[in-house]
């Protein structure tokens, strides 16, 4: 296979989002599975609406998903010389214009078009311009579009696309104050950053044949286009803030793994055979542009967060530690982490919801859930003095010892082991559900056990 060139190439105007890391996703892999490159150009030609916070963003972004980019990042902003040579070439070639319409001219013929039912059109006037230019107006430049036939390209997702010339006026490639258009320099920089095949959403299919016009207009070779569905939310319209259009590095926020986002993101559009789980290794063996569904994919939260949860089990509990300091976590001795973590590991889904999880075994209660409470057998909780007063310090090493413990004390004071269990949690934790009973024991420790049920007693005496 030909050496694959890609390319992400994102306006830094707002944070990356979800849709944009996996059209970014989408080129890493297909360029990184061929062995190609993969660049990263920032498209910031817009110097009103740049943010240099946005632009940063993306770059976090990147890093924290670990997609590498091969070489510099290339800044638009840094090649407006570049852009102005090409634009002068297209001007001495013949094959672009000035146009001194003015606004309001423009406008007049609008106006005029949409009356007579027509397309809004620019009615190529200064096309073939040979009279004396208006003094009192900067002219804009436009290409000279082709007048007849069509333009033709093959889609990687879309299939054959055939575009009447007629629909694309003389559009404009720099503007009056001389800065380029959108159009003119994707076309340009794709061009001369090698960049042989371009994924990217299918709001710019729109954009594909202008910088097509472009290339032939420069001679630059045509790279192979996949437009890509865009991710729509469950009710199928645009996806927004609500429906998960955050900026990514929000999601690293809300305790979610950088892999569950690569894996979430990969099966948006694409898929092989049933299997859900990727590495990013297996996405490198199996992903193919030309395998992406050309029908819209939904962004499905809960599929995101069970994703989460399976990454979150594969970590062992030294790398959760570490990732888990982001959160206020603080270390605990290897012994009791290796006990605790794998019990939440069970029931959080992000690391947030861990980190929370961590705050309720390890916190005092403040307050017990009072529709536990007064479901509790008065009998039972009037036992819990007497429960740990002879154990053996064996008992609180291990939580099978423990479980063991509880039973033989149950039996042997005519206790319900389905009544201590849930009154031995109030006493701990303060409310139902959350980790096992014996676990927490364990967790917690003798001292730190015998504190809290003392502290639940005395609150029942008091109430």
């Amino acid at each position: 296979m030909a050496h694959i060139i890609t390319r992400f190439a994102p306006s830094p105007t707002g944070y990356l989002h979800i849709g944009g890391l996996r059209t970014a996703l989408f080129n890493y892999l297909y360029a990184r599975a061929n062995g190609g490159k993969f660049l990263l150009r920032i498209e910031d030609t817009d110097l009103a609406r740049n943010s240099a916070d946005a632009a940063k963003a993306i770059i976090e972004a990147f890093d924290w998903v670990g997609l590498e980019y091969d070489g510099e990042v290339i800044y638009q902003s840094q090649r407006f010389p570049l852009y102005k040579q090409y634009i002068q070439q297209l001007l001495d070639n013949k094959k672009a214009y000035y146009c001194y319409m003015s606004k309001e001219e423009l406008d007049a013929l609008r106006a005029e078009q949409e009356a007579n039912k027509q397309t809004p059109r620019y009615d190529n006037r200064y096309r073939d311009f040979n009279g004396t230019p208006p003094t009192d107006r900067q002219p804009v430049v436009r290409i000279k579009a082709p007048l007849e036939g069509e333009i033709c390209f093959k889609d990687g997702v879309k299939g054959e696309m055939r575009i009447q010339a007629k629909e694309i006026d003389d559009f404009i490639i720099a503007r009056s104050d001389g800065t380029p258009t959108y159009n003119f320099v994707v076309a340009i920089d794709d061009a001369l950053m090698g960049v042989t095949d371009v994924i990217r959403g299918d709001d710019h299919l729109s954009n594909t044949p202008k910088q097509i016009i472009i290339y032939n207009a420069l001679g630059f070779k045509i790279p192979q286009f996949f437009h890509v569905p865009m991710i729509l939310n469950p009710q199928g319209r645009k996806l927004s803030k609500r429906d998960g259009a955050m900026g990514v590095m929000d999601y690293k926020t809300m305790g979610y793994m950088p892999e569950a986002m690569l894996n979430f993101l990969v099966r948006l559009g694409w898929s092989y055979g049933d299997k859900e789980i990727f590495s990013l290794q297996e996405m490198l063996e199996f992903f193919s542009p030309f395998a992406l569904n050309s029908s819209p994919s939904a962004y499905n939260e809960d599929k995101f967060l069970w994703l989460n949860a399976h990454y979150i089990k594969q970590k062992d509990n030294a790398t959760l530690e570490q990732l888990l300091s982001a959160f206020d976590v603080p270390r605990l001795n290897p012994k009791t982490r290796d006990i605790l973590y794998p019990a939440l590991k069970e029931r959080c889904n992000t690391l947030t919801g861990f980190a929370q999880g961590f705050k309720e075994v390890m916190n005092p209660p403040i307050c017990y859930d009072e529709k536990m409470r007064s479901k509790l057998d008065s009998n039972t909780i009037s036992t819990l003095d007497a429960l740990f007063s002879a154990t053996p310090s064996i008992i609180w090493e291990q939580t099978q010892e423990m479980e063991s413990y509880l039973h033989t004390y149950a039996t042997d004071n005519d206790i319900k082991i389905g009544k201590l269990m849930p009154t031995l949690r109030c006493a701990l934790l303060g409310k139902s559900g959350g980790i096992g009973v014996c676990e927490a024991l364990v967790i917690l420790g003798q001292e730190e056990s015998l504190q809290r049920i003392a502290t639940f007693l005395k609150k029942q005496k008091d109430s």
